[in-house]
């Protein structure tokens, strides 16, 4: 029989029986469904990690203090004042640290604002105007701070888009004032959306102003930062960078030994890896439990192959005494099985499609579909109904024709 005649044969078995035939492409449906949502949570989990740690800046290392001692009890990294405007200016040096392409020291503070009758609680970071190339920083209006401001301690300030909505309710901030700690400031600037976050603060939700404008106005530290933000020359020397910038602090605090460290250097790869590492495991399992649903309507689908054969014995038997051989009426129920496998398969694609585009909005996270997963689903799915097709196509070929034909 050829393969033309072959499917032909098996699509009219399939449409004489819809019922029997739906029912048991449902059970695929739901698995191929379930299986192709999951990895694109899974997927999209991951891509959404990769746009936040992106946004803290391109070919970054981030430079926190040590731990600090209190009452017996020792802090995690980043309580002690360890680092210092100094180290930054040795790590700036092409001489020290030649993969360095950027140096941000930063010191920061929560305080209120206020613009007119609005009020608003955010982080304040005193910086250096070499923040913005180093966190890949764009303005939405305005300019940012300048290596004049750092000189003239001038009374100016960077807002966040957040901060700007929240202060001015989506009017023009340029020029207006806003009071700080009973000070007032202008801004010059407003930062371009970044959508990320850093720790618990967002990006979009900050205040910038020159550091040495924060020393006299807030309190901040004039000698002693917060965070050292570096930019590596490009992503090949971030390594490099990394190195050079431990061996310079190292040798700067006068420490020997790894352990007794009173700084720590994080990378973006660090922080994607342990971020994607949870997101990885989770759709695993949960990829397993949808694996589960995928195999019951593999079973459902080898069920209604068995039922199939029982009640099509004397079809058979008359096929077999025509001359038809053991192989074609094998391939004849292996189609059926295929066809079932790949209806399935592509409703269930079908109905992971749909949830790709609503579930993002529902639950407030990304669903990646991929044409690896795609084209991996079809065959997932072809291949389940074939393999589950595979025993009842054997006992079909196997029924003895004379058997088949006095069966009632």
């Amino acid at each position: 029989m050829k393969a033309r005649h072959t499917l032909q044969v098996a699509l009219e078995a399939v449409r004489l029986n819809r019922l029997r035939s739906v029912l048991t492409v449902l059970g695929i449906t739901i698995g191929i469904a379930s299986v192709t949502l999951t990895v694109g949570l899974g997927l999209g989990a991951q891509q959404q990690v990769r746009d936040q740690i992106s946004a803290l800046g391109s070919n970054l290392l981030i430079v926190s203090p040590g731990s600090a001692t209190s009452g017996g009890v020792r802090g995690g990294f980043g309580t002690a004042t360890t680092l210092t405007r100094a180290d930054a200016e040795a790590l700036a040096s092409s001489e020290v640290a030649p993969s360095i392409a950027g140096v941000a020291p930063v010191s920061s503070t929560s305080t209120s604002l206020a613009a007119g009758s609005a009020t608003w609680t955010t982080s304040v970071y005193a910086v250096t105007p070499s923040w913005q190339d180093v966190r890949s920083r764009t303005l939405a209006a305005g300019r940012f701070l300048t290596d004049a401001d750092v000189t003239d301690r001038t009374r100016t300030i960077v807002l966040g888009s957040s901060t700007a909505q929240e202060l001015f309710s989506g009017g023009n901030p340029l020029n207006q004032s806003v009071v700080i700690n009973s000070v007032s400031f202008t801004v010059v600037g407003v930062l371009d959306a970044a959508g990320g976050s850093s720790s618990a603060t967002s990006d979009d939700d900050l205040v910038l102003m020159p550091w040495t404008t924060a020393a006299t106005t807030l309190g901040t530290s004039a000698t002693t930062v917060s965070t050292i933000y570096l930019q590596a020359a490009d992503a090949a020397h971030l390594s490099a960078a990394y190195q050079q910038a431990t061996a310079a602090l190292k040798a700067r605090h006068q420490i020997t030994t790894s352990g007794t460290a009173d700084f720590s250097i994080t990378t973006q790869e660090s922080i994607v890896e342990a971020a994607t590492s949870t997101d990885r495991t989770l759709t695993i399992l949960l990829g397993g439990i949808a694996a589960i649903s995928l195999l019951v309507g593999g079973i459902g689908v080898m069920n209604i192959m068995l039922v199939s054969v029982s009640e099509r014995i004397r079809e058979i038997g008359l096929r077999k005494a025509l001359g038809a051989k053991p192989r074609a009426i094998r391939n004849q129920f292996l189609t059926e099985a295929a066809v079932l496998g790949l209806a399935g398969g592509v409703l269930g694609l079908g109905i992971a499609a749909f949830g790709a585009l609503t579930l993002p909005s529902l639950i407030d996270q990304p669903v990646t579909l991929v044409w690896w997963a795609i084209v991996g689903s079809l065959i997932v799915a072809v291949g389940v109904g074939v393999i589950a097709g595979v025993y009842p196509a054997g006992r079909a070929a196997r029924l003895a024709p004379i058997d088949a034909l006095r069966s009632e």
